[in-house]
């Protein structure tokens, strides 16, 4: 399609990359890495020997009736350290390339059968003005979330687009299941679906 919902060509797609077979628990595991990996992990809490204060033994050891210290920074005190707290770690699953592109590809094979993929002849506009999109998207028939795939190149795709939450650009080689799955429909240009189709390994 064009801008104006004119249809102004065709495309193939490839059985081996849109006629992929759903499998569920691949796409969980692909997903669930993509999301680890988003976790920035920079949680941290004080152990007893970085709290201030002092480590001096606050009362002799026998004869006063009370339990024996040692000084006030153990975690059992007020203002001490935290046993066993965070600290800084990578949450990074290791997910193989393949299963990636196999997880993409069922994602895409889904999308395809629920006829949710729109193919834009080119995806360039003339303004950098969100109203503008925004109305051109509506004139297509797209609601809700939407996944757009085309070069970073195309600068005023990428400004008109920064305004709406459920609007997401990507460029072709970082298309991933969990941005598919997230957006209700994929709308791609003509060459950046040809990209696609060139990373997945379709003819």
């Amino acid at each position: 399609l064009n801008w104006k919902k004119e249809r102004v060509g065709e495309v193939d797609l490839p059985a081996e990359v849109f006629e992929y077979p759903y499998r569920r628990h691949l796409v969980w595991e692909v997903v669930k890495a993509y999301r680890a990996g988003q976790r920035a992990g920079t949680h941290k809490t004080k152990v007893r020997s970085e709290v201030s204060g002092s480590g001096k033994k606050p009362f002799r050891q026998k004869g006063t009736g009370r339990a024996r210290q040692g000084g006030g920074r153990p975690p059992i005190h007020r203002h001490g350290g935290t046993a066993h707290g965070p600290v800084p770690r990578s949450y990074a699953q290791d997910v193989s390339v393949g299963e990636k592109k196999n997880a993409l590809k069922a994602v895409l094979s889904r999308r395809a059968a629920e006829e949710r993929i729109v193919v834009i002849d080119r995806l360039e506009l003339d303004s950098h003005r969100t109203k503008e999109l925004r109305d051109a998207i509506g004139a297509l028939g797209i609601e809700g979330k939407a996944l757009f795939v085309d070069s970073r190149d195309n600068a005023n795709l990428l400004r008109a687009s920064r305004n709406v939450k459920t609007w997401k650009i990507v460029d072709p080689l970082a298309v991933n299941a969990h941005d598919v799955l997230a957006h209700s429909t994929l709308v791609l240009s003509k060459q950046a679906l040809a990209r696609v189709v060139q990373n997945l390994g379709g003819e």
